[in-house]
Parts: structure tokens; C-alpha cells; sequence
């Protein structure tokens, strides 16, 4: 069987990334891609939609049979051509798909122009997609998402990707405050991979056990209490029961206000009531 191979690092896997992905039938569907964008390894700066382990499930959805993950510290000296060969010798692509902006090799030296000249001369199918705008006027783009989530636009962001953004993690055992007020919390680290929301409160969906639940989120560092690393502590509306040490995951689906500190726990106790009427 032949082979097709989707070139990119599908960090959110939003509408333009999905262009890619759509691969004809009747070809071994191959995703080549990093576990991190390069751009953030080479700054250090690391700022995902989607976990890694996320994106493989994702792509997996979509269809692909293999995913084939590059290690950046080996190839990032790979000269344009030798990895144009590597995907004809060593992946065996008969058929090649990336989007209009896809760069490749040494200081991404590699571009469309070089990869269609190979396609050509090796008879290779080639498929480029073109930019995707968005009504707004702006090209659909990771970076574009990822100022939306800061922003605390998670409504619009998520209209754009393939699954809405969240994040999973173990409940820790916090301080019980919240039981005292009358609103129980669970306590996690937010991912320190991920890209950091909008500090704030959020109208969330909770799933665990494969359960589902609304909730109420603060992301931030907890300024009445004050924590030195980003938080949620979710209230979990109509639950009541011991979830630590559990696996819980929170999707944020609209943001209410930016994290606030309160002078007393009363103060505290009303804006929680009041979220919640929200």
C-alpha cells in the first residue's frame, strides 16, 4: 500500500491543520510531526493547545494508521534535501500534504517552492493548503488561538478546534477552605505545558469517571490565599464526595471575571453564590 504523509506540528488541530490531514483513501496514512512546535524548543517557551499525548489521540481519530514523531535535536541540522529523501527513502510518501507556510530543515530553510520541485522530479503527489481566514479577516493559525485562550476567549477558540480546549490532572489535597464556606473545591495544578489562560473564573464541564458535571473554575494563583504556581480549584455543582487522588478533567467553556482578592471569606462566599447565579 502506498503511503500519504501529513507534514506539521497540529498543535490545536484546528480547521486549516484538518486540511491537511484530509488524506486520499487507499494510502497507509502517516502524521509526521514534533512533540513540541520548534519554535518553542528553541525558545524554551512552551505554550500548547493540546498535550502531546492529546494530539496523538486526536490524529488517531482522524484516521491515521502511524505518527511518526521527529526528535528536533537530531534533524534540526537536517539539510532541506536530506529530509525531503527521508520521507521519499526512509517514510516511503508517494503522497505529501502541509500548508502554505510549512518550513523544513537547517534554520527552515526548506519552503513549498523546494518541496514542490521534489514532488515533481520523484513523482510524488503534493497537496499545499492554501491560508484559511477566518470572517474576521485573520489567518487561522496556533499562534491566533493561543492569543485568544490568554485573552480568556474560549467560546471563540474553541469554535475553531478540532476538540475544545481543556486539561486533565490529579486532585490534590488542598487546604479545605472551601468546605467551611459551604463550597466544597477540587483542587489541581494547571499543566505547566499548556498555554496559560486568561487568569480568572470560568463555567466549566468536570468529567470523571465518565461522569459528567457544570462547575466553576479559578485559574490564577489564588490571590486571597496567595500560591507561586497557577492553580484550578473547581466547584462542581450538584456533587458531593471525596475525589482526591483522581484523574479529573475541566474544560472551561465561558469566562465570568478576572480573579479578584477578597478581604474575608464572606466576601468570598458572595462572589462564589453570585458566579454561580452567572
Amino acid at each position: 500500500m502506498k503511503t500519504a504523509v501529513a507534514l506539521g506540528t497540529f498543535d490545536g488541530l484546528h480547521f486549516a491543520h484538518r486540511g491537511v490531514c484530509d488524506l486520499p483513501s487507499g494510502f497507509k496514512k502517516v502524521a509526521l510531526t514534533f512533540e513540541k512546535p520548534p519554535k518553542m524548543l528553541i525558545s524554551g517557551n512552551t505554550e500548547l493547545i493540546y498535550t502531546f499525548e492529546d494530539k496523538c489521540k486526536y490524529l488517531k481519530e482522524l484516521g491515521f494508521d502511524e505518527i511518526v514523531t521527529l526528535d528536533f535535536q537530531q534533524v534540526k541540522n537536517t539539510y532541506p534535501l536530506d529530509f525531503l529523501n527521508f520521507l521519499k527513502d526512509e517514510i516511503g510518501a508517494s503522497y505529501i500534504s502541509c500548508g502554505f507556510n510549512y518550513h523544513f530543515g537547517k534554520n527552515g530553510g526548506g519552503d513549498t517552492d523546494i518541496l514542490v520541485d521534489f514532488c515533481n522530479k520523484n513523482g510524488i503527489e503534493l497537496k499545499i493548503m492554501p491560508s484559511y481566514l477566518l470572517e474576521n479577516g485573520e489567518t487561522l493559525s496556533s499562534s491566533y488561538i493561543r492569543a485568544l485562550l490568554k485573552n480568556g476567549e474560549v467560546e471563540k477558540a474553541n469554535n475553531c478546534l478540532y476538540k475544545p480546549f481543556g486539561f486533565e490532572g490529579e486532585v490534590l489535597s488542598g487546604d479545605k477552605r472551601g468546605r467551611t464556606i459551604g463550597f466544597p473545591t477540587i483542587n489541581q495544578k494547571y499543566p505547566k505545558d499548556l498555554v496559560k489562560l486568561r487568569f480568572g473564573v470560568y463555567k466549566t464541564r468536570v468529567e470523571f469517571d465518565g461522569k459528567s458535571f457544570e462547575g466553576i473554575t479559578n485559574i490564577g494563583i489564588r490571590p486571597t490565599f496567595e500560591t507561586d504556581f497557577v492553580t484550578s480549584e473547581t466547584y462542581i455543582k450538584s456533587f458531593s464526595g471525596d475525589l482526591y487522588g483522581k484523574n479529573v478533567k475541566i474544560t472551561p467553556i465561558k469566562f465570568l471575571r478576572d480573579e479578584k482578592k477578597f478581604n474575608s471569606l464572606e466576601e468570598l462566599k458572595k462572589q462564589i453564590a453570585k458566579d454561580l447565579e452567572n
